[in-house]
């Protein structure tokens, strides 16, 4: 409850106390003078509320319950309908904003909630858990969603949905490159989904190093995220492409020693890299090494491709976007350089 005046801290838990009292809750009562109250109601079955009142006119009351049967939701909707009823009552017009979020699940079966990069608490639809192994470099979850379909979740990184067809056009270039008769490299891209839409386009030979050494992503992602990658992950050599299961910066320091140049390089490495030697400590390090790396590979008039978040608020995001020009600068060779902002679906956020 957000007030239009300062709360008498001591009437509202007064004019309260009935409701939870009526319940058979034991109560304590806290009071920091200027800094208002804060009040704790147990119930014999483990449930509790607490009710915390700030002197400056905001009334939060919190509720867990032992239990998620029918029940139990429907007594905890009756008591918050109390409360919301005497606050009125009480304040007669005086609150200017009454806010009921729904019930978090907490310890469930399965995991519905999932950090986005901006801050903010996203819970998904997600029904089933179709795959959960750990691999020796991290967690690979693959989570059914009814509205986004299978979900790939790496180490608690939401990486792709079967939904996210838009931030695969988009890091390939969203329609606007020819990739016929193409070589192109691909780092990382481990759920297949880029793979899987280039070799559509009839380029010479795609390369992919994916995904961050880790086999097991792969063996997941060509069962259960077959909208995304089709088939193109049951072999690691088709007519024009190849896996390799490696290293993604010996393969580059490999190939720019080689002379070997590509017409089109994608980064689609995740956002916090796997870390295989002591060179890759520092994740800004790793992201400038595989940028200057990737230029050595690149054909004069070549392009390369990478995402970022479009998190303006969040320090390392911006960093990234603002200064990402700065990296630039500093390659053995001019570049030119552009963006694109992209919805992706599963993501609610902007990349």
């Amino acid at each position: 409850f957000s007030l239009n005046l300062t709360a008498d801290c001591n009437a509202v838990l007064k004019a309260l106390q009935p409701i939870f009292q009526e319940q058979g809750m034991t109560e304590t009562v806290h009071n920091w003078e200027d800094h208002g109250y804060l009040a704790t109601y147990i119930k014999k079955n483990g449930s509790f509320a607490n009710l915390r009142i700030h002197p400056h006119g905001l009334v939060l009351v919190d509720l867990q319950s032992y239990n998620d049967h029918t029940k139990e939701r429907e007594e905890v909707d009756q008591l918050l309908n109390k409360v919301e009823e005497r606050m009125r009552e009480f304040f007669h017009g005086n609150i200017k904003r009454v806010k009921r979020l729904p019930a978090i699940l907490r310890g469930g079966v399965i995991d519905r909630y999932w950090p986005t990069a901006d801050g903010r608490l996203v819970e998904y639809d997600i029904d089933e858990v179709v795959y959960d192994e750990d691999s020796p470099f991290q967690n690979i979850k693959i989570l059914h969603s009814k509205q986004f379909g299978n979900i790939l979740i790496l180490s608690g990184d939401v990486n792709l949905a079967e939904s996210d067809l838009a931030y695969t056009q988009a890091i390939m270039g969203s329609g606007k490159e020819d990739y016929t008769g193409k070589e192109v490299l691909i780092l990382g891209g481990g759920d297949g989904g880029i793979l899987y839409e280039i070799v559509k386009l009839k380029p010479k030979m795609v390369t992919m190093v994916a995904p961050n050494i880790d086999q097991m992503v792969i063996d997941g992602c060509k069962k259960y995220m077959r909208k995304t990658c089709g088939d193109v992950l049951d072999n690691l050599k088709g007519e024009c492409y190849q896996v390799l299961i490696e290293d993604c910066i010996p393969v580059l320091k490999r190939y720019a020693k080689e002379g070997r140049m590509f017409d089109y390089v994608i980064n689609d490495l995740t956002a916090v890299p796997i870390s295989t030697s002591p060179e890759e400590d520092s994740t800004w390090e790793f992201l400038r090494l595989i940028l200057d790396l990737s230029m050595k590979v690149l054909k004069q008039d070549g392009k390369y491709f990478t995402q970022v978040s479009e998190c303006k608020d969040i320090l390392p995001y911006m960093y990234c976007i603002l200064h990402f020009s700065e990296q630039l600068s500093r390659l053995y060779c001019p570049v030119e350089f552009s963006k694109e902002t992209v919805c992706v679906p599963s993501y609610m956020e902007l990349y």
